[in-house]
């Protein structure tokens, strides 16, 4: 396992347990951009970096109990409190790198991933890799439930231009890996940028 990979697990190790009451309003948001996949009845979607589940169930909702929900996640205490919260009943939960996903080429609809993109070791190769997995046409969205700015403020550091997730800079990544970026929101309340994966 990679420094990286170590140091991933360890700071979600560490917080797992209490991560849903630190962030207990975080659920209107997760639903609002879930919504805005456009995810359809019997679809098949993945929430990578999925921690302790809480997009599980507004994806369920989404696909219905005909469609295929995945959650996976690097840390397998986060993983522990999604089943303790009950939300493996609505998706499966894998125990896996988002580097090297255990799923067939074009075998997803779309992938939703809060809070993910600032823990890639590797942020284009592994763009590539969820591309990998996504069919054609399909969907990505990057999501947190606050913005850039506040999510700076909360954590107190300050912006800078090479920020990762800027306009620009993620544009230029998300094109690099083969996806086309659809939208892009920053707001105070919420981060989300979509993208189609290009044939």
């Amino acid at each position: 396992m990679s420094d990286d990979h170590t140091h991933v697990q360890e700071f979600f190790t560490a917080r797992a347990a209490d991560w849903d009451r630190r962030f207990p309003d975080d659920g209107p948001a997760y639903a609002a951009a879930v919504a805005e996949l456009g995810l359809r009845e019997g679809g098949r979607v993945l929430d990578a970096g999925c921690g302790t589940g809480r997009a599980l169930p507004a994806l369920r909702g989404a696909v219905g109990r005909s469609g295929v929900v995945l959650g996976a996640d690097l840390t397998p205490a986060m993983l522990r409190e999604a089943a303790r919260a009950g939300r493996d009943r609505d998706g499966a939960l894998l125990l896996t790198d988002v580097a090297r996903l255990p799923l067939r080429s074009s075998s997803l609809d779309a992938v939703f991933a809060a809070g993910l993109i600032a823990h890639l070791p590797q942020p284009g190769e592994n763009l590539r890799e969820i591309r990998r997995v996504v069919r054609p046409g399909g969907t990505l969205a990057l999501f947190h439930p606050v913005g850039r700015a506040a999510l700076a403020a909360r954590q107190g550091r300050r912006l800078t231009p090479d920020d990762l997730r800027a306009e620009p800079n993620l544009r230029a990544l998300l094109t690099s890996a083969g996806w086309r970026m659809m939208s892009y929101v920053d707001e105070d309340t919420r981060f989300l940028a979509l993208a189609v994966r290009d044939a």
